[in-house]
């Protein structure tokens, strides 16, 4: 026996209060705002303007240009990568207008795979993160990754399994939809297996160490509801864009923060130090919220023309609809996305400073 129990400490990332409000419980808040929704949002393809403003314009989207600040922003950090941080949106340009030209579909199919493993992976990421402390065994290693790609793959799969869905990642049609009821069921026992077995080793590990890892498990535990709530129990656009959302962008963006305040000095607890963090904080939210919104307005007024009150001087702009011309906007347009889905890749790794 060690004193493990006197001496474990919570792995924060910055603190209680901070990793809480915007990385672990932006998942939950959302999953309780999903339940008292109309019916409407939660069982149809029905979603509002003004939920569309919040949740693809202010948090999807804008948590894709919060990478800028890690990145292209990062004047050292640029400079150590030219090479790479040039060549992926090159690369991702050139894929895209290759498979555009083959199909609308065969573009949209292949950006939403990438997204998804994006968003599957980040919830790893931030499950390593939180247990970066821990000198646990490796085959607890394997059996947190294991329960934590569980919370998001299973949902996916029932997706994929179930024809009917009344949302889709970007349009309509973008994932590969069969109705096998059978595949649907041996994911679930599956699925009830990996979350059985992490639990029942956790509730071992609280009784022989009286130790409980309280961001780990919050993590995993709100992946476990928001993915399976917003995918398999609800049937709704507003409900699975909320909990798909909030539970991926805010915390993308509170680690992005994290990093960018820690390089840059701005924490402090003296008037100029918080004068300094709130223009810095400032900074940073308006530059994600004007990029986003012009990307938007681009696409509404050339492509989409569906919220044309939400960006009433792009609804001057040509509504575009040959194909040649398609074929390179539509990849130019969804550039930030896709180049963010790659370079994601990299900017975590090990070593990548």
């Amino acid at each position: 026996m060690t004193n493990e129990s006197t001496s474990y400490r919570q792995p924060w990332l910055r603190g209680a209060l901070f990793d809480s409000v915007f990385i672990l419980l932006p998942g939950l808040f959302a999953l309780l705002l999903t339940f008292v929704l109309p019916s409407a949002y939660k069982y149809t393809d029905e979603m509002p303007t003004w939920g569309w403003v919040v949740l693809v314009l202010l948090v999807d989207v804008a948590h894709v240009y919060s990478t800028l600040f890690r990145t292209y922003f990062d004047k050292e950090r640029f400079t150590r990568h030219r090479v790479l941080y040039t060549a992926i949106p090159v690369a991702c340009l050139v894929a895209g207008v290759l498979l555009y030209s083959m199909s609308a579909l065969a573009f949209w199919r292949s950006l939403a795979y990438l997204a998804v493993f994006h968003f599957v992976r980040q919830q790893y990421g931030f499950m390593r993160l939180y247990s970066r402390a821990e000198a646990r065994k490796q085959y607890r290693k394997y059996i947190d990754a294991t329960t934590i790609y569980a919370a998001t793959i299973y949902p996916l799969v029932y997706w994929h399994c179930s024809p009917g869905r009344n949302f889709s990642w970007f349009v309509q049609g973008d994932f590969v939809v069969a109705d096998l009821p059978m595949v649907r069921s041996v994911a679930l026992y599956i699925y009830v297996v990996i979350v059985a077995v992490y639990c029942v080793l956790e509730i071992g590990d609280i009784i022989r160490y009286s130790r409980f890892n309280v961001p780990r498990n919050v993590l995993l535990f709100g992946t476990l509801a928001s993915w399976y709530v917003g995918i398999v129990h609800f049937n709704g656009d507003m409900a699975f864009t909320m909990l798909n959302v909030v539970a991926h962008g805010i915390p993308y963006m509170a680690l992005i923060w994290l990093l960018k305040e820690r390089e840059d000095g701005v924490r402090g607890s003296h008037s100029v130090s918080t004068t300094r963090y709130l223009r810095s904080a400032f900074i940073f939210i308006g530059v994600i919220f004007i990029f986003s919104y012009l990307e938007e307005g681009l696409w509404d007024g050339l492509v989409w023309r569906e919220h044309a009150s939400v960006f009433p001087l792009f609804s001057l702009l040509p509504h575009l609809t040959s194909k040649e011309i398609l074929s390179v906007l539509v990849p130019l347009l969804s550039l930030p996305q896709s180049t963010h889905y790659v370079l994601d890749g990299f900017i975590w790794k090990r070593g990548h400073s």
